[in-house]
């Protein structure tokens, strides 16, 4: 399964190389156009097919049938400072990130991060994620969430949750499934 990937992946990079080289030789054969006019044109033309390139990327290493995706998004962050997260699914680790503090600036201020992309096969499997930061009064904290999910044949898509508790002034962490 792998090498035809692989296979399908190299097809499509030498199809990507012959449309350029072809839209290259079309576009220089034009001369009424002026210089900057082509240069603009085939960096609008490479940009175009670095897009679908990676669009087919993904849909060859990651199809809808296995894939799962982790989100991370952050709350306030009033009762807790993200320093990483660790990410496991059923026992194997597949993530880890440190953060800085521009990155924690940005997800405080509505951003989420995927955190990884994988492939799963169907069946029931487990996703638990560690999280590491620092508490009120700069107290150092260490907190797991986990969630119990079905993969069936549909893309996954789960988000780890980092929310201010203002009844307990405690941080909470979840993991919820996107439906």
């Amino acid at each position: 399964m792998e090498n035809i990937s692989m296979k399908r992946i190299g097809q499509a990079v030498v199809a990507t190389i012959l449309l350029f080289t072809a839209s290259l030789f079309s576009t220089l054969q034009a001369e009424e156009q002026p210089l900057g006019d082509k240069v603009e044109s085939l960096k609008e033309q490479v940009v175009k097919l670095n897009r679908d390139l990676f669009i087919l990327e993904e849909d060859l290493l990651f199809p809808a049938t296995t894939q799962v995706t982790v989100y991370l998004s952050v709350d306030t962050g009033k009762f807790f400072k993200l320093d990483s997260v660790e990410l496991k699914i059923d026992d194997d680790r597949v993530a880890g990130y440190l953060y800085t503090e521009r990155q924690v600036n940005a997800l405080h201020r509505g951003g989420i991060q995927r955190l990884y992309i994988g492939n799963l096969k169907a069946g029931k499997h487990e996703v638990t994620a560690f999280f590491t930061g620092f508490g009120p009064d700069g107290r150092e904290y260490r907190r797991g969430a986990t969630l119990a999910f079905d993969k069936g044949t549909d893309a996954k898509v789960l988000e780890l949750q980092v929310r201010d508790e203002t009844d307990t002034y405690q941080p909470d962490f979840k993991v919820v499934e996107w439906q």
